[in-house]
C-alpha cells in the first residue's frame, strides 16, 4: 500500500494582540481546503466561552425603562453590557456587581469581580454617562458560560429570576477566522497545500489556543468515527459443478 504524504506541524507565524496567522505546510492536495473548512466551522460555532444572560438593573422594570440622570435608556444600556467579554474561571454561572454614583462614565471597570471566579477582557468597554451629581446605577449581571450563541427563547423561563432581563448570549470567544489554502512544492510536485489560518479572538484565550481546541473537538469526533466495527467477510459457499456422463 502507498504511504499517504502527512503535513508538517502547524507554526505560528504572526501574533499581535489578540490575532495570530498559523501555517500548516505540506498537506496533501486538497487537503488545504477540506482542513480549512472543518476548522473554521468549528472555531466559529464550539469554542466554549461566556457572556451575560441576565441583567438586572434598579429602578428598570424591563428594557424599555429609563433611568434618572443617566443619558442612556435601558435597551442601550444593555447593548452595551453585550459588548463586555469575560474570562470565567468557572464552569458555572457567576454573579457581578456595579454601583456607580455621582457624574461619571461608567465602564465594565467599574464592575466588582471575585479573584479566581472571573476576569473582565475589555475594563474600558463603555457602559453609560451618569449626568448628575445624584444620579446612581446599581447594575447586577449573571455570567454563564457557553457554546456558540443562544437566543432568549432557547433559554428556559424558570431559570430566569424575577425583576431580570434576559439578553441573548453570544458565548464564542472567536472575532474572525478566515483560511487560505495556497499551493507549494513538495519534492518535484507543486500542487501540495499550505494551509494559512488568521485567527482573532476577543482576548478571553488565545487564538493559538482556539486553534487547538478546534483541531481536539474535530479529533474527538473522527476516532468515534474511525471505531466502526467492520464484519469479516462471509466465505461464499463453493457451488459443486455436476459432472455430465459421456455416452459410451
Amino acid at each position: 500500500m502507498q504511504k499517504f504524504s502527512l503535513p508538517q506541524s502547524p507554526k505560528i507565524v504572526k501574533k499581535e494582540g489578540h490575532l495570530a496567522v498559523i501555517e500548516v505546510d505540506s498537506l496533501y492536495p486538497g487537503y488545504g481546503t477540506t482542513l480549512g473548512n472543518a476548522l473554521r466551522r468549528v472555531l466559529l460555532s464550539s469554542i466554549p466561552g461566556s457572556a451575560i444572560t441576565t441583567v438586572k438593573i434598579a429602578g428598570a422594570d424591563h428594557e424599555f425603562s429609563t433611568l434618572p440622570n443617566v443619558m442612556e435608556d435601558v435597551i442601550h444600556i444593555l447593548l452595551n453590557l453585550k459588548q463586555v467579554r469575560f474570562k470565567l474561571y468557572k464552569d458555572e454561572a457567576v454573579s457581578i456587581k456595579l454601583s456607580a454614583k455621582g457624574e461619571k462614565k461608567v465602564t465594565a471597570a467599574d464592575f466588582e469581580t471575585a479573584a479566581g471566579e472571573v476576569e473582565i477582557v475589555n475594563p474600558d468597554a463603555y457602559i453609560a454617562t451618569l449626568t448628575d451629581k445624584k444620579a446612581v446605577l446599581a447594575i447586577e449581571a449573571e455570567i454563564s458560560p457557553g457554546v456558540g450563541y443562544e437566543p432568549v427563547e432557547r433559554r428556559r423561563k424558570d431559570k430566569i429570576a424575577i425583576g431580570s432581563i434576559a439578553l441573548d448570549a453570544i458565548y464564542t470567544p472567536i472575532r474572525k477566522v478566515k483560511f487560505s489554502a495556497e499551493n507549494m512544492r513538495v519534492g518535484d510536485r507543486t500542487d501540495f497545500n499550505k494551509l494559512v489560518f488568521e485567527i482573532e479572538t476577543d482576548g478571553s484565550i488565545r487564538p493559538e489556543e482556539a486553534f487547538k481546541k478546534a483541531v481536539d473537538i474535530l479529533d474527538d469526533h473522527i476516532k468515534i468515527l474511525g471505531s466502526i466495527e467492520i464484519p469479516a467477510e462471509e466465505e461464499k459457499p463453493v457451488k459443486k459443478v455436476r459432472k455430465s456422463k459421456k455416452s459410451e
